[in-house]
């Protein structure tokens, strides 16, 4: 193994029996395989699938999988020598990853923004990881990165991972996770989007009135209103930021929620209740101006900064942290 590489090797059968199950692979079906190693679940893939496509980066492991496929006279494997996060992508069908750790976040993005679409994706993440991307509402580690993936894609947990199931062991231990997309996918501007949730989460624990009453979140909302007014030709309305912000989550009875106990859908209906009013969230998102999230198709797609990994935790970790 390549320590430059994250290279841990999958050498527990029952695990992998569990990825091949999840995968639920048909036999017309094309897989790719990101980080094959020496190839103890790709023989197993190569057994079910029509075609498996394999990005390894490691050129001593690409030679050790395509000789291990040959000796067992399989013929529907290719291999190509490459970093997954750079090379070109095949369409395929199924998905399964053993992920050096350190580019969970971009490879997430990648996995989600390829099209065609998927049918599943069956996925090794550190645990931490994994437990960021299923966490369900009022859970530790509800946050941004789970939200965020829902809008895209249903994550399940396949089973837990113990270190010792690798050689070498990590320093952690992991968890496999199911994708499936949501079809039909979710239209959703994600530039406004996001900016709603940096607000939202950026003290999780905290009530959203004490998130969005902040002197640096009501000045850049007034920012934002005086602009989209000047984009339609209308005069400002005099009222404070501060009470057409309080309206806004009254009218949906969220100003005393906090972020981490507030589902997908309510948080929809919350971007909808401030646009109705003229507030708009966009350059909150870095390096976006709300001038093209108003008029511009560039501001429909997601970015790469929606998966990164932002902690679960803001600064405790019971109910007695809840305070204002």
């Amino acid at each position: 193994t390549n320590k430059k590489h994250g290279q841990h090797l999958l050498k527990n059968p029952g695990i992998i029996d569990k990825i091949v199950a999840a995968s639920d692979i048909k036999p017309s079906d094309t897989v790719f395989e990101i980080g094959p190693g020496t190839g103890n679940l790709t023989m197993r893939l190569l057994e079910s699938a029509k075609r498996v496509v394999a990005h390894e980066i490691d050129p001593r492991m690409a030679a050790e999988v395509r000789k291990r496929a040959t000796n067992a006279g399989r013929n529907n494997l290719e291999v190509q020598e490459c970093d997954v996060l750079r090379g070109k992508w095949p369409i395929f069908d199924v998905c399964t990853a053993n992920l050096p750790y350190q580019i969970s976040s971009p490879f997430t993005f990648k996995l989600l923004a390829h099209r065609p679409m998927f049918r599943c994706a069956v996925l090794m993440f550190q645990k931490e990881f994994a437990e960021r991307l299923i966490a369900k509402v009022g859970e530790k580690q509800y946050g941004r990165l789970a939200v965020n993936t829902a809008l895209f894609v249903k994550v399940t947990c396949v089973c837990k991972v113990s270190r010792g199931s690798f050689t070498p062991p990590p320093e952690v231990d992991s968890m496999v996770v199911k994708v499936v997309p949501r079809d039909p996918p979710i239209e959703v501007d994600f530039r406004e989007w996001d900016g709603l949730m940096r607000i939202c989460f950026s003290r999780k624990r905290k009530t959203l009135r004490s998130s969005f009453c902040t002197k640096d979140t009501l000045k850049t909302l007034e920012e934002n209103y005086k602009t989209w007014c000047a984009l339609r030709g209308e005069k400002p309305k005099k009222e404070p930021m501060k009470d057409k912000a309080l309206e806004a989550l009254n009218a949906l009875g969220l100003a005393e929620q906090r972020a981490i106990r507030i589902d997908l859908d309510t948080y929809f209906r919350l971007l909808l209740e401030f646009n109705r009013r003229g507030i708009h969230f966009s350059n909150i998102a870095a390096g976006s101006r709300i001038g093209e999230a108003v008029g511009g198709a560039a501001a429909k797609g997601p970015t790469e900064d929606l998966f990164v990994d932002d902690g679960a935790d803001d600064g405790g970790d019971g109910d007695d942290d809840m305070e204002d």
